[in-house]
């Protein structure tokens, strides 16, 4: 699955540059918003039949909580740490790395705040990250464990990397990994608005 997903990327990235025009990427947003609530729908009828996961779910506890936590604050520390190696001032980025991942909404919010280039950095990072998802979610599932491989996804675990969560984890880590990817994606404009107010 990880080299469909490669080959599908660089796929999509010759169609881009050769073969479609700027007008077909509306109808391909289109396309995935359907195709994601398609998604949804199989995963809800797979935890549906599985008459042990909400009791499985129960025993996970405050780990749903946990895990989203962890991740938030991580990334928000990782910001700090950017800022230094780069040179980008600590509010500037905080906040690109207050994104989780989801960069559509960080890039659109941080050009407004910062300007243009930081709201591209933005994009940028934040798209990196979902990319680099793809990859090392089957790697971490495998070497580390299913908790660890949500990480990765932060926001996007609950739409995009789903499929991966799904391939290579769990049921039980499905649901997680859909809680986790919906509190982050809750936590991201309140994080991008607060640091940009305080730093």
């Amino acid at each position: 699955m990880v080299w469909l997903a490669l080959l599908s990327l660089l796929g999509g990235v010759f169609c881009g540059m050769f073969v479609f025009s700027a007008e077909h990427v509306e109808l391909l947003g289109v396309i995935s918003e359907y195709a994601l609530y398609i998604l949804m729908f199989s995963v809800g009828m797979s935890i549906g039949t599985n008459k042990e996961i909400f009791s499985k779910l129960r025993s996970f506890g405050k780990i749903v909580l946990i895990i989203p936590a962890a991740i938030t604050a991580a990334s928000v520390l990782s910001g700090f740490l950017c800022a230094f190696l780069t040179g980008v001032s600590v509010r500037d980025s905080v906040c690109i790395t207050s994104g989780l991942g989801w960069y559509s909404l960080t890039g659109v919010m941080l050009t407004d705040l910062s300007g243009a280039t930081i709201g591209t950095m933005a994009f940028l990072s934040n798209l990196l990250r979902e990319m680099i998802s793809f990859f090392s979610i089957p790697l971490i599932a495998k070497h580390l464990n299913y908790y660890c491989a949500i990480a990765p996804a932060a926001a996007t675990s609950e739409d995009t990397t789903l499929p991966m969560m799904i391939k290579y984890t769990s049921e039980e880590m499905t649901v997680v990994s859909v809680i986790n990817g919906v509190l982050c994606s809750a936590a991201v404009p309140v994080l991008v608005n607060f640091f940009h107010a305080m730093l």
